[in-house]
């Protein structure tokens, strides 16, 4: 199923081809080699499209010209479904267009191939019935073409802000991309939503890609990985799976923490982690929390996960919201005064996903309606924002800083462990979350391992009880306080 939008963009694709037929080097129809016609086919794409966008959905792609009784057969195949459905929808028309306008007679096929592209299997006794091998001779693609979700051509080194809270996490990411033997095996990244884990995982797989051509490389979501091996399982294609997984060169597998739970997927991902470490290949993983933290997740697993480099990523602080919205508003070629950087800077700490959004929101209103910028005019316009970031702090959060400052686990917040050095940081903990957060009592209780509201009372009113008579515990909470609140 393809979008609205893409349906849109497929329509404006429709009437650009209709445009470049008018083109006298393409209506010289039906008279070059069916091999000369790829060729210039593909500079035409090229053309048409721009070089980003041709790199991205066309230079992936396996091709083979069959020649028989019936004309030029132009097979199309790609690694993934997802990118099948978009290149047909968006460029489907335009390429069978020009195919035919360069032919004799002929059609275009598409399908899908695995990622993994084998020498020496010719695509010639495949054609028929739009359905192909899943191992095929490679022709006009990359084996780093391999990726088995979309790159997001924003998210490289280059556009990525740099400051303290995330240095360790973009000085790892780049030495893996930079160097074909593993550094750092794996490489874990965590963090927070928005903070910028999948903006490194993509600049990485884009390095690598442009530095590396040779090295294969798949890109997924946790969830992808598990939909891959139910399917796999389901069809009795479980090799291919093996295979598929086990032979790149780097595996890149973003939000494990989605896997907690899936006891048969932990299997198969542990065992191709394995496999993949043990050949010297390079692992990438990102999640929400550190390898120890994860819910629901094998304790082999998690120390697997936490063998290399685990480098987290910090929400931003304010110089870094500053450098951040700096150059975003370089990008919109929009003047924004200063004061209203800062005023954003300052009220919109949640993560870098949100500052962004609002940011955009006073541009795209400035341009429409031609108001000028300005911190009032900032306020009336983010009113909603504004509101909700003020009470944006989440008990994760709270738990995190609070662990972190007393040296603990997260994992200790939702424990049995009854020891002082365990028990008065949890409760703690209650005590900020019922302070900073609109979650009720029983809400507050269930995120620190299923406990009773009545726990959370006693623990808020234990709180309260020392902070009344000891200044020193008093001035500890109001600086974890702070903290939080940024």
């Amino acid at each position: 199923m393809v979008s609205s939008a893409a349906k849109q963009q497929f329509q404006k694709d429709t009437q650009a081809y209709g445009e470049m037929n008018d083109d006298p080097s393409v209506s010289t129809k039906k008279k070059k080699a069916p091999k000369v016609a790829w060729e210039t086919l593909r500079e035409k794409l090229r053309e048409h499209l721009g070089e980003t966008a041709f790199r991205r959905w066309i230079e992936p792609v396996v091709v083979e010209v069959e020649e028989d009784e019936r004309g030029a057969t132009l097979a199309m195949a790609v690694p993934t479904r997802f990118m099948r459905d978009w290149i047909e929808a968006h460029y489907g028309d335009i390429v069978r267009t020009l195919w035919l306008s360069l032919v004799e007679k002929g059609s275009v096929q598409f399908s899908v191939v695995s990622p993994l592209l084998k020498p020496d299997v010719s695509l010639k006794s495949s054609i028929k019935g739009n359905s192909f091998p899943s191992a095929v001779r490679l022709s006009q693609a990359s084996p780093s073409a391999a990726d088995e979700a979309p790159l997001d051509p924003r998210f490289t080194f280059d556009n990525f802000v740099v400051g303290k809270p995330n240095e360790l996490a973009y000085a790892a990411a780049c030495r893996v991309a930079d160097t074909e033997t593993p550094t750092f095996n794996p490489l874990f990244l965590y963090g927070g939503s928005g903070l910028g884990k999948t903006h490194l995982m993509h600049a990485i797989a884009w390095h690598i890609r442009q530095n590396f051509p040779n090295r294969r490389v798949i890109y997924m979501s946790a969830e992808k990985f598990m939909y891959q091996f139910v399917r796999a399982l389901r069809y009795k294609d479980t090799v291919s799976f093996k295979d598929q997984f086990r032979s790149v060169d780097v595996l890149m597998i973003d939000d494990v923490q989605f896997i907690g739970g899936k006891d048969t997927t932990q299997e198969e991902f542990f065992h191709t982690f394995n496999a993949l470490v043990d050949r010297n290949r390079q692992v990438i993983v990102s999640a929400d929390k550190s390898p120890q933290d994860l819910d629901r997740v094998e304790e082999r697993l998690r120390s697997r996960l936490g063998w290399g480099l685990v480098a987290d990523l910090h929400p931003a602080n304010y110089e870094l919201r500053l450098g951040i919205l700096g150059a975003k508003a370089e990008k919109h070629g929009c003047p924004i005064p200063d004061k209203v950087i800062e005023f954003l800077a300052h009220k919109i700490a949640s993560n870098v996903r949100e500052l962004e959004g609002a940011l955009n929101r006073i541009v795209a209103h400035a341009q429409l309606v031609g108001r000028t910028i300005s911190v009032e005019m900032a306020q009336e316009v983010l009113a909603d924002v504004l509101r909700t970031s003020e009470r944006r702090i989440t008990i994760d959060e709270i738990q995190k800083k609070v662990a972190e400052h007393y040296n603990i686990r997260i994992a200790d917040m939702h424990s049995a462990r009854r020891a002082r050095a365990v028990a008065r940081p949890r409760q703690i903990a209650m005590y900020l979350a019922k302070q900073l957060t609109p979650r009720s009592l029983p809400e507050i209780g269930r995120k620190f391992g299923g406990r009773d509201h009545t726990t959370v009372i006693h623990a808020v009113r234990k709180i309260e009880e020392l902070s009344a008579y000891d200044p020193a515990f008093r001035e500890d909470v109001d600086l974890l306080k702070r903290l939080l609140q940024g």
